[in-house]
Parts: C-alpha cells; structure tokens; sequence
C-alpha cells in the first residue's frame, strides 16, 4: 500500500491506546489497528481528525510513496 504511516509512534506519544484514539476521532479500535497496520487508508477526514488530535500536521504522519513497477 503507498500510503505510509507512524500513527503508532504518535499515538504512543501520547499516551493513548488504540481504543482511546479511536474514540477521540470517531473511530473504531479496528480502524486504528488497521491504519496502523497500513491494510486501511483512512478518509482525508479522519486523517486529518487524528493529525488534530495528534497536534501535528497530516504529512507528520502519513505520506504516499509511489509503488514500484
């Protein structure tokens, strides 16, 4: 998947568990595992709902990196 993330290390940052995150932007514990994982690609929306939450910018945490052909 080319959209890459360090949700994680942000999340950790803080203090917060998945489940916590989760509830702050509206998401499910599962959303935020799979974001993390990178198996999910959330909507500009909630990337920039956790980006919010985060106190950073969205490209802090997640950029797009062209796959290889």
């Amino acid at each position: 998947m080319p959209l890459k993330n360090r949700l994680k290390e942000h999340r950790a940052r803080l203090g917060l568990n998945q489940q916590e995150l989760g509830a702050k932007v509206g998401a499910s514990r599962q959303t935020v595992s799979l974001i993390e994982r990178g198996d999910y690609s959330p909507s500009v929306t909630l990337a920039l709902k956790i980006a919010g939450v985060c106190g950073v910018p969205v490209e802090e945490i997640f950029r797009y990196e062209e796959e290889e052909k």
